[in-house]
C-alpha cells in the first residue's frame, strides 16, 4: 500500500478538536458536554449581516476578484483607520479565513527549510501551516508563571540563524490570552528591523482588550512598515467563524504580489461571506459594546471561578477570550479525555484543550489547559462546578 506524505505524517492534530470523538460519544448516551475548548462564540452575529443574507438579490452566485470585492476593501480602511491602522484598498487582500492568510503569508516569504520564530504557547494551527509550506518553527518559551510575558531579547537571538526569516506573533494571544505591551513590541521591532526579518501578526482578537493597556498593532511599528504581514478575520468580532473571510494585509508590494497568484490558484474569496462580512461593518457601535461588556463578565466569572477551585490556578488574561489554566494533574490530556470517557456529575460533564498540543516544545504544558469563555455566564458558572467535581473523583489528580 503507498505511502502518505512526509508531510502528512507530521502534520498536527487539533489539540481543540482532537478529543472531539470522545465528545460526540459523550453525547450519544445523553450526558451533557460544556464546550469550553472551543473560540465559537455563541454571541448573536450582527442582523446587519443575517439581514444581507437572507436579502440576497443576485440571480448569480458569481466568482468574486481573487483580491475581494473593491466595495468590501474600502470600507475595511474606515474600520482600522479606527485603530490608527493607514492602510490602502490595494494593501488588503480578502482571504478564506484567517487561516488562508497564514497560509498564504508563510508559503509566499517562507522558503522550505526557512524558520519562524513563535512565542509558545501558540495557537496550534500555525504549526500545521508551517509544515504545509515547508517551514520550520521555532519556539521561545513564555511561562505561566511569568504570566506569558516575553523573554528577554536575547533569547529570540540565541534562536536566530541564516535560516530564521520570521517573527509570528498573536496579539491579543490565543491560546494565553496575553496583551503584548509596548515594550514587547518595540523589542520585536527592533529584531525585525536588526535582523531584516517577516513579522506576522495575527491580531484577529482586537476588539476584545480588557485593560487599560493600549493596542499596538505591528501596522504601528515605525521602521518595518515593509516587513509587516498583518493577520486579520472577522469569525471572531463578529460570530461569524462559518463565513470564512479573513484578510492579509502588508505594505509590501512584492508580498502582495506573491500572495496573489496563491489568491488566483484559489480562484475567490467567498462570495456570501464577503457579502455578510461587509454588512457587518455597518452595524452600530452598540453591538460590539454588548459584545464586550459580555464577555468582561464572562472573563471574571472565569478566571474567578477558576482560582477557586482547589490546586487551580489561571492568569488573567487581558484580551482574546480564552485562558490557560493550570490543573492539579500530572497529564491534562488523559485527564480531559478521562472527563469525556469516564465521568459525569448529573448526567453533565465539561470538554476543555489540553494545553500541550499549543507548545511545540515536548514536555511544556502537560498540567496545563486551555478554556475558551465563549459560553453565557450560567453555563460557565455550571461547567466550573462540573470541572471542581471531576478534579475530585479523578484518580490522576496530583496535590
Amino acid at each position: 500500500m503507498p505511502k502518505i506524505s512526509v508531510r502528512g505524517f507530521e502534520m498536527p492534530a487539533s489539540p481543540i478538536r482532537k478529543l472531539a470523538p470522545l465528545a460526540n460519544a459523550a453525547k450519544q448516551r445523553g450526558i451533557h458536554v460544556y464546550h469550553l475548548n472551543i473560540g465559537q462564540p455563541d454571541l448573536p452575529t450582527p442582523p446587519a449581516a443575517i439581514n444581507a443574507i437572507r436579502n440576497i438579490d443576485r440571480t448569480i452566485l458569481e466568482y468574486s476578484p481573487s483580491q475581494g470585492y473593491l466595495s468590501y476593501r474600502q470600507k475595511l480602511v474606515s474600520y482600522y483607520a479606527k485603530y490608527n491602522i493607514d492602510v490602502t484598498p490595494d494593501d488588503i487582500i480578502i482571504t478564506s479565513g484567517g487561516s488562508e492568510a497564514v497560509l498564504f503569508a508563510f508559503l509566499s516569504c517562507l522558503n522550505p527549510g526557512d524558520e519562524i520564530i513563535v512565542p509558545e504557547p501558540a495557537y496550534a494551527n500555525y504549526m500545521a501551516f508551517a509544515i504545509s509550506a515547508g517551514a520550520v518553527i521555532r519556539t521561545v518559551t513564555t511561562t505561566i508563571e511569568e504570566g506569558f510575558s516575553l523573554p528577554k531579547v536575547e533569547k529570540f537571538e540565541e534562536l536566530i540563524n541564516e535560516r530564521t526569516r520570521a517573527i509570528l506573533i498573536c496579539n491579543p494571544n490565543n491560546p494565553t490570552g496575553y496583551l503584548y505591551t509596548r515594550r514587547e513590541m518595540n523589542q520585536i521591532r527592533d529584531l525585525v528591523k536588526k535582523y531584516d526579518l517577516y513579522l506576522f501578526s495575527d491580531e484577529v482578537y482586537r476588539e476584545f482588550i480588557y485593560t487599560g493597556s493600549p493596542y499596538i498593532s505591528a501596522c504601528h511599528l515605525e521602521g518595518i512598515e515593509q516587513n509587516v504581514v498583518l493577520i486579520d478575520s472577522v469569525s471572531k468580532r463578529y460570530s461569524e467563524c462559518g463565513i470564512r473571510i479573513g484578510a492579509l494585509i502588508t505594505k509590501n508590494e512584492e508580498v502582495r504580489k506573491a500572495v496573489m497568484k496563491f489568491c488566483q490558484a484559489r480562484l475567490s474569496p467567498p462570495l456570501i461571506g464577503q457579502i455578510a462580512a461587509e454588512a457587518s461593518l455597518d452595524e452600530g457601535e452598540e453591538y460590539s459594546r454588548e459584545v464586550y461588556d459580555e464577555y468582561v463578565e464572562r472573563r471574571k466569572c472565569l478566571i474567578d471561578g477558576l482560582n477557586r477551585i482547589p490546586g487551580v490556578y489561571s492568569p488573567i488574561p487581558m484580551g482574546a477570550f480564552y485562558t490557560v489554566a493550570k490543573l492539579p494533574v500530572e497529564d491534562a490530556e488523559d485527564f480531559c479525555a478521562w472527563c469525556l470517557r469516564d465521568f459525569n456529575y448529573e448526567g453533565e460533564t465539561v470538554m476543555m484543550a489540553p494545553a500541550a498540543g499549543f507548545y511545540t516544545t515536548p514536555g511544556l504544558g502537560r498540567n496545563e489547559v486551555r478554556l475558551a469563555y465563549v459560553l453565557k455566564k450560567p453555563d460557565l458558572m455550571r461547567a466550573l462546578f462540573v470541572l471542581s467535581k471531576a478534579l475530585e473523583a479523578y484518580p490522576g489528580r496530583k496535590d
